[in-house]
C-alpha cells in the first residue's frame, strides 16, 4: 500500500476527531450559556446579551441572533429545563464557537408550574429534604453508580428477586420501599388517572372494572405482556416532568422508582431480557402500579376513543383490557393490538378471549352475563367449606393452614357475595355457625 493510501485514513481520523472536538466544545458552550442566561437578572434582550458576552469574555456577532432565537423559542426563562435550553442553544450556535468560557454560573433549578397539588420540589436539595436524606444517600438510593445492576453482592442491591413462573417480582428492600411509599402517598396519589383505569385506584376495583360490561352481546378480554417492565424510565421521567418537576428532580424521582435487573437474575429468561436489562418499573414496588396507570393514560385515552368508534365500552384493570358491545370482534382486536403496539406495549395473543351471550363471559374472576358476580361453582365451594366448619370446627376445615382462617373466610364471603344479597345472607349464616363452634 502506498504512503498516500496510509495518509488518507489518518487524515479522515483527524478530521473526525476534529468534528468531535468541535461538537463537544459546542455542547459545553451551550450548557455554560444556558446557565448564564438563566442567571440573568431579567429575561430581556439587552440583559441576556450582556450575560452572554460576560460568559464568553468577548462580544461576538453571533450572540445577537442566538439571543433573538432564544427569545422566540422561550417567552420566559425555562428555570426548570436547563438541559432543554442547552440543547436549543447548541442547535442554534454557529459552526465555530468559543472553546473557552470565561465566566461560569451555577443556577439552581426551580419549579415553574405544578399541575396538581403535589410538593413543589425545585431542586435536588429540596428533594433530599423532602425524603429526609442527605445528598449522598439520595444518590445511593437513585443508584447513580448502577451498583444494583452490576453488583453480585446482595448488600449492594436495592431489590430482592423472585421468579414466579414467567413473572419476576422485584421487591425493594425496606428503606427504599419506605421512600417509594412516601412518593406514592404524597406525589403520585394526588395525580388523577384515566376514568377507564380501575386497578390499584382508590374507590375502584374488579367490580367497577367489570360492571360496564354486564349484559352485553360480546365481551372481549385482552392481556398485555410484561405490563410493568414495558414502562421505561423515559416514560416515568416524562410523567414527573409533566407533573411539573424540574429536569434534575424528575431524573432522580424516575431513578428512585425504576430499576435495571442484574444479569445474573435474568439468566435463563431470554425472552424478557430486552425489557429487564433496561431501567423499568419493578413489579413489587409500591410506586409501580400508580406509575403504570399514569404512564398508560394516553393508551387508555386512545382505547376509549377506539371503543367509542366501535360502539363499545372499555375498561382496564392493570394489564387486563376489556371491551363489550355489538361489533365484529376480529376487527376490534386487530385495531386494539395496533394501538397497544404504538404505545409501546404488546398484546398476548394466546390470552385473548371473545365471548358471546351464550358463553360464560368472565372478567377478573367475575361472570358478567347478568350483573358482575363470582361464578356459581366458586360459591358452591365456599358454601361447602363453611358447612364443614360449622359441623367440625374451623381448625378441621382449615386444610390449607391459613394463619387467621376466620378472617380468610370473611374475605372470601365478601368477594363471592358481592352484588348477590341471597348468597350473602346464606353464607353469613353459615359463617356465624362456624364461628360459634370455637366459642
Amino acid at each position: 500500500m502506498s504512503t498516500a493510501a496510509h495518509r488518507r485514513p489518518a487524515a479522515a481520523l483527524r478530521a473526525s476527531l476534529g468534528r468531535h472536538d468541535r461538537a463537544t466544545s459546542g455542547r459545553a458552550a451551550a450548557h455554560a450559556l444556558a446557565h448564564a442566561f438563566l442567571a440573568a437578572a431579567e429575561w430581556s434582550r439587552p440583559v441576556l446579551l450582556e450575560a452572554g458576552f460576560e460568559a464568553v469574555g468577548r462580544r461576538p456577532r453571533w450572540m445577537g441572533p442566538l439571543v433573538s432565537a432564544m427569545l422566540r423559542g422561550y417567552r420566559e426563562g425555562p428555570a426548570d429545563r436547563p438541559r432543554e435550553l442547552a440543547g436549543f442553544l447548541a442547535a442554534h450556535l454557529p459552526g465555530r464557537v468559543p472553546a473557552r468560557i470565561v465566566v461560569r454560573r451555577a443556577v439552581p433549578t426551580r419549579v415553574v408550574r405544578m399541575r396538581w397539588d403535589t410538593p413543589p420540589l425545585g431542586d435536588l436539595a429540596a428533594l433530599a429534604e423532602f425524603l429526609e436524606l442527605d445528598g449522598d444517600r439520595l444518590d445511593w438510593f437513585a443508584d447513580r453508580r448502577e451498583l444494583n445492576r452490576s453488583s453480585t453482592v446482595e448488600s449492594l442491591r436495592h431489590y430482592r428477586y423472585t421468579w414466579m413462573g414467567l413473572r419476576l417480582i422485584e421487591a425493594p428492600k425496606p428503606r427504599l420501599r419506605a421512600l417509594q411509599r412516601r412518593l406514592l402517598d404524597e406525589v403520585l396519589g394526588r395525580v388523577p388517572v384515566h376514568p377507564a383505569a380501575h386497578g390499584f385506584v382508590p374507590g375502584r376495583g374488579v367490580h367497577t372494572f367489570a360492571a360496564p360490561h354486564a349484559g352485553r352481546a360480546v365481551v372481549v378480554r385482552l392481556d398485555l405482556v410484561a405490563f410493568f417492565s414495558s414502562v421505561s424510565v423515559q416514560r416515568v421521567y416524562g410523567l414527573f416532568r409533566a407533573i411539573g418537576y424540574p429536569e434534575p428532580v424528575a431524573h432522580t424521582l424516575a431513578a428512585l422508582c425504576t430499576t435495571s435487573t442484574p444479569f445474573a437474575v435474568m439468566r435463563g429468561h431470554g425472552s424478557l431480557m430486552s425489557l429487564l436489562r433496561a431501567p423499568h418499573l419493578p413489579q413489587g414496588a409500591p410506586t409501580s402500579p400508580a406509575l403504570a396507570n399514569l404512564c398508560a393514560y394516553r393508551l387508555d385515552r386512545r382505547l376509549s376513543g377506539l371503543a367509542a368508534a366501535f360502539g363499545a365500552r372499555y375498561t382496564r384493570y392493570a394489564d387486563d383490557l376489556a371491551f363489550s358491545g355489538a361489533f365484529p370482534p376480529s376487527s376490534l382486536v386487530d385495531a386494539v393490538s395496533e394501538v397497544v403496539a404504538d404505545e409501546g406495549f404488546r398484546v398476548h395473543p394466546a390470552k385473548t378471549r371473545v365471548r358471546g351471550r351464550g358463553d360464560r363471559q368472565r372478567l377478573a374472576g367475575l361472570v358478567v352475563n347478568d350483573s358482575p358476580a363470582a361464578a356459581r361453582d366458586e360459591y358452591d365451594r365456599l358454601r361447602a367449606i363453611l358447612h364443614g366448619a360449622a359441623r367440625d370446627g374451623l381448625d378441621a376445615a382449615n386444610r390449607d393452614g391459613h394463619p387467621d382462617f376466620a378472617a380468610h373466610l370473611a374475605g372470601r364471603i365478601a368477594w363471592v357475595a358481592a352484588g348477590r344479597p341471597a348468597r350473602a345472607a346464606k353464607l353469613r349464616e353459615l359463617y356465624r355457625a362456624a364461628i360459634a363452634t370455637d366459642l
